[in-house]
Order: structure tokens, then C-alpha cells, then sequence
């Protein structure tokens, strides 16, 4: 037990590297609500975009018909 009292007291830098573990958590724990956020924001932004375009024709590709293309003749 007091191996593990001698460790947790860091050789008198508890205080520092406690704290900076603690910190180091605080911001990785922000970054992902912040990824989340702005993950769940997106999805929103891309289901309306999805939502608003016109539905397109299925059968037939974009673009210009495989006997009209410039400079072949």
C-alpha cells in the first residue's frame, strides 16, 4: 500500500501532473461534445439539402448523349 501512496504522490509533483491530466481530460471530453454538435449539425444541414433536391431519372447518366460529343466526328 505504501507503494502505491509513494506513487500517486509523484515524487512531490502530484499536484502538477494530477492537474494536468485532469485538464488534458476536460479538453479531449470537449472536443468530441464539440464533434458531436457539429456532427449532428451537419446531418441536419445534409437531410434538408437531401430532402429539398429534385429527384433525377435513373436510366440514364449525366451529360451529353454518346452520339453528340464535341470534336468527334
Amino acid at each position: 500500500m505504501d507503494s502505491l501512496a509513494s506513487f500517486l504522490q509523484m515524487g512531490g509533483y502530484a499536484v502538477y501532473v494530477w492537474t494536468s491530466y485532469a485538464v488534458t481530460a476536460a479538453v479531449l471530453a470537449g472536443l468530441l461534445v464539440a464533434t458531436l454538435r457539429t456532427l449532428r449539425a451537419n446531418e441536419r444541414t445534409a437531410a434538408i439539402l437531401e430532402r429539398d433536391l429534385p429527384r433525377r431519372r435513373r436510366g440514364r447518366a449525366d451529360g451529353p448523349p454518346a452520339g453528340n460529343i464535341p470534336g468527334r466526328d
